[in-house]
């Protein structure tokens, strides 16, 4: 027989696959893996020679505010998604809380069409529920792209507030699909506002959003989603109380923790970083971090997110509580979580599971999620050993800070292949932008 031939070969590293770590040869025909194990007389139009380092499936980030629309002197798909590949990510899942909101069927459609046109990774699209369009949300989630309804139960950046129970149950009886929660009691907000004033301590941001506002509002979303029956998603969860308390609706739930609560501090990250720690739900002390951790070795944590929500500096300098909530954070996801795997807080293979195959699993993506014969040829190449300071130089959101700024990392991501198509390698954003929808079930 001939030798085989393929688009792409990847030879001599190690793959991260679904059962283990592997060192084999991936082939890549038509945007697809064709082959692994691919035999020594193989040829390709490509080959990266991947010796020295890790093939992981092409990770995902799946939270990020590109603020598009909105002000691409902060952010933007295009740069948003550059800065994703940079960080060595092969797709991201954007917020819809922009300017204006994507919360009907002409706002989507344009993003739809932007977004292929100016992604330089592949993405997906949430919608965003409001206490008015809950009767079109069935047909909105289905639309191309989105990966789900997002849904602010808490005031953050934006104006897609659901606070009350009756609108909250509307909307979970509203479609089918796994439905994503930004989970804080509002109520409980609003009541502890007036015991803060202007100038108060950065420190002071974890203090009016405790853990009791966290933990109430994802009681509350617990027990609406029992009674509908409606998947959950309870993103970026932040407190002890609620990573124990979500062990009991396994059925019924997921769980996200942000790669913040899993490296900063409190009250040192606010000390350090005044408004620039400034994120909601906010950094909380220790005890937290800890039950962090333990969550994520105990498999209550499903996926990893950045919640990438860049602001000008100038917003972020300004007086708590007037200074803008929200971290940038898609470029520095993955080597800040290399990093980890380095310090043996995870292994790779569970670094994989909640940046490639838990976003895929929760969100019901398609051909994302392994590596595996038939799926798509997403790849990020890294290399374990290689030791780097994150600079805010390297950013590339217009932004133009990291809350990450000095870190020293060890383990960097050294190319992003998306659909067998190498965009970035060695720090070099490489051809046009490609990137398409993702697709969900």
């Amino acid at each position: 027989m001939p030798a085989p031939h393929f688009d792409l070969l990847i030879r001599n590293g190690t793959c991260v696959l679904p059962w283990g770590l592997e060192a084999t040869s991936v082939g890549v025909r038509d945007g697809r893996i064709a082959a692994l194990g691919a035999p020594g007389d193989a040829t390709a139009d490509e080959t990266i020679d991947a010796a020295a380092l890790h093939v992981l499936p092409g990770l995902i980030d799946p939270h990020v505010h590109l603020r598009d629309p909105g002000d691409p002197a902060i952010e933007s798909i295009p740069t948003g998604t550059k800065a994703a590949v940079l960080g060595g990510l092969a797709a991201v899942f954007d917020m819809p809380n922009t300017s204006p909101a994507i919360v009907d069927a002409e706002h989507l459609a344009w993003k739809q069409g932007y977004a292929e046109e100016n992604a330089w990774c592949d993405i997906g699209l949430y919608v965003g529920a409001t206490k008015t369009n809950a009767p079109a949300l069935a047909e909105l989630e289905l639309g191309r792209g989105v990966c789900a309804i997002k849904v602010f139960a808490g005031s953050s950046t934006g104006d897609l507030l659901v606070e009350d129970d009756e609108s909250l149950e509307r909307v979970m009886r509203s479609g089918r699909r796994r439905i994503a929660y930004h989970s804080e009691d509002e109520y409980r907000l609003q009541d502890r506002k007036a015991r803060f004033k202007t100038g108060d301590p950065y420190a002071s941001h974890m203090e009016w959003r405790d853990e009791e506002t966290a933990f109430l509002g994802t009681r509350r979303l617990m027990a609406l989603a029992t009674k509908t029956g409606r998947p959950a998603h309870i993103l970026h969860v932040s407190t002890a109380e609620e990573l124990d308390y979500l062990k009991n609706f396994r059925d019924i739930a997921t769980a996200e923790v942000l790669v913040n609560h899993l490296t900063q501090v409190a009250p040192e990250a606010y000390e350090r970083l005044g408004g620039y720690g400034v994120m909601n739900p906010p950094i909380r002390g220790p005890r937290h971090w800890e039950a962090a951790w333990a969550a994520i070795r105990d498999g209550t944590v499903d996926t990893i997110g950045s919640d990438h929500a860049p602001h000008s500096r100038a917003r972020k300098e300004l007086l708590w509580p007037e200074c803008a909530a929200g971290l940038t954070g898609v470029q520095t996801l993955v080597p800040v979580m290399l990093d980890h795997v380095n310090a043996g807080r995870l292994s790779l293979s569970r670094l994989v599971d909640l940046l490639c195959a838990g976003p895929a699993r929760v969100y019901g993506a398609l051909g994302k999620g392994r590596l595996a014969a038939g799926y798509d040829a997403d790849f990020t190449l890294v290399d374990m050993r290689r030791r780097r300071r994150i600079e805010e130089s390297w950013i590339v959101s217009p932004c133009g800070w990291t809350p990450f700024a000095g870190m020293e990392i060890t383990g960097w991501p050294v190319a992003t292949i998306v659909r067998g198509r190498a965009v970035m390698r060695e720090d070099e954003v490489l051809g046009r932008p490609m990137g398409r929808l993702v697709r969900f079930r």
